[in-house]
């Protein structure tokens, strides 16, 4: 039987595909950014032809990287960009409009409504989120109410929604599976987390038919397999997650306590709850774990909008660096922000702050301040909005009986910089615990696969495959680490005052 595994990493701005072999290394990679659509402020959207064709080019160029053929692949694995939002034609598999990406607000105006009709609390105790924007649920209302035809369409059940990962398995299979997993459905606001079914009252609420919604299995699961024609020969579609709780998976946090912090184009936080449905009272909101079994496991998550996509504004919109590896040599080329404080609010702030109008600032200003603080401030922001968040999640768990977070398990691009990573460990007062393999999020989409396929036995096997890389230690004291957060709060404040 072969031991390699195909992941197929569907991102924000780009697709990726690994290889890895039975250990869990790394035998190939293949990457292709796709545009960015931007039709007004507020507005992110995506081709979802471009997303299929940019996944399924670096599939078949990973497995040539690899020198492997398809027939030597034991099973593909899918993580992918959550709350992305794509519905298609069931005959033709065209889509009717564009997805709606996760960072888009154009919903925000339905669930300001939602939120005056006293519904905040039916969803949150049934799918764990809150009414926000950010989750499919109120995208999907807005393509049926929006593009014409859509709902009388949806009503005679010509129409299928999903996630990212059930529009990229509907392609693989020729249309024959039209499904997704727990992780990526608890991020819909249609899903009761508890029972892991669609919620019939959360349907009506929304006025979503359910003829539109995909079957939902656990992560670890055979869905089905692609046709020949696809990459050369029919392979089991064994494990799909949402990109977050894959990355939780990859890094090997299957008991209530662990937590990991991705840095992407966002940053994403999530800490392990078991089997235990725990209400955030800090900001946070309950999701379904990646789920090995049909049982509910659970995590808590804080979501920072703009994370990594700061770096990207210095290279695109201020034009500071040429590039973004250059960002770590500017920054260190002062000894301090100089009092500058940067919260890139570009798109609302996430949690713990949950501010849909908020916009990003820069405070503390002179006349000494230059490109170099703003760069320093800038990557300072992204450890800023964590340890908002570890420190809430740490409340959280201490409220439910537990103990605070004792290390962070980090992954994500952004980890390699040891600038960011070490302030990140100064700001929280524990170990930022940096894995070997960093591409956690594809990591844990192959270990779901090769679960469901005989690949791995059980999770001990995963859980002695994870080796440390380097653990940050913080070396500032707590006293000044709680004074800088006291600013960044202060700062935080400024991005919502009229």
């Amino acid at each position: 039987m072969s031991q390699y595994i195909l992941a197929l990493d569907q991102g924000t701005s780009s697709s990726r595909s690994i290889v890895f072999d039975a250990q869990g290394h790394i035998v190939a990679m293949a990457q292709r950014e796709f545009r960015q659509i931007y039709p007004q402020p507020g507005w992110v959207e995506h081709d979802p032809k471009e997303i299929w064709q940019s996944q399924l080019a670096t599939a078949k160029e990973a497995l040539h990287n690899a020198n492997i053929t398809a027939k030597q692949i034991a099973s593909i694995g899918i993580t992918n960009q959550r709350e992305t939002t794509v519905v298609w034609n069931r005959k033709t598999g065209e889509p009717i409009y564009n997805a709606i990406v996760w960072q888009d607000r154009r919903a925000e105006p339905t669930c300001a409504a939602l939120r005056a009709q006293g519904l905040e609390d039916t969803f949150r105790q049934k799918t764990g989120l809150i009414l926000d924007a950010y989750f499919s649920g109120t995208k999907l209302k807005w393509i049926l109410d929006t593009v014409p035809g859509a709902r009388a369409a949806a009503a005679k059940g010509e129409l299928a929604f999903g996630t990212v990962d059930s529009w990229l398995m509907w392609h693989l299979t020729g249309g024959q599976v039209h499904a997704t997993d727990v992780s990526n459905a608890s991020r819909t606001l249609m899903l009761n987390v508890r029972t892991n079914g669609w919620d019939d009252e959360l349907l009506k609420t929304l006025d979503i038919p359910r003829e539109l919604l995909p079957a939902v299995h656990p992560s670890s699961h055979v869905y089905g397999h692609t046709t020949p024609d696809v990459l050369g020969a029919s392979i089991p579609i064994g494990g799909i997650a949402g990109d977050q709780q894959s990355a939780l998976f990859g890094q090997a946090c299957f008991k209530a306590g662990l937590a990991k912090n991705t840095y992407g184009t966002g940053c994403f936080m999530l800490m392990h709850t078991g089997a235990q449905f725990q209400t955030s009272t800090n900001g946070l909101i309950t999701t379904s774990a990646a789920q090995p079994t049909q049982t509910p496991e659970f995590a808590l998550e804080g979501s920072v909008f703009i994370g990594g996509a700061v770096v990207q504004w210095l290279r695109d919109g201020l034009h500071a660096i040429k590039a973004s590896g250059e960002v770590q040599q500017l920054a260190e080329s002062v000894p301090d922000s100089g009092g500058v404080m940067f919260v890139p609010a570009f798109t609302g702030l996430g949690a713990p702050y949950w501010k849909a109008d908020a916009r990003g600032a820069i405070v503390g200003l002179t006349r000494g301040t230059t490109v170099a603080h703003i760069a320093r401030a800038a990557l300072e922001s992204i450890a800023f909005q964590s340890a908002a968040l570890l420190q809430a999640m740490s409340r959280d768990a201490v409220n439910a009986g537990g103990s605070p977070v004792a290390e962070l398990r980090v992954d994500g691009g952004a980890c390699v910089n040891n600038l960011l990573m070490q302030i990140q460990a100064d700001l929280l007062g524990i170990p930022v615990v940096r894995p070997k393999v960093i591409e956690t999020t594809a990591l844990g989409a192959a270990y779901l696969a090769g679960l469901s396929c005989g690949v791995y036995s059980n999770l001990d096997e995963l859980s002695a495959q994870w080796q440390v890389d380097r653990s940050f230690r913080p070396t500032m004291s707590r006293a000044r680490a709680e004074e800088l957060m006291a600013q960044w709060e202060h700062a935080v404040r400024k991005t919502t005052a009229v």
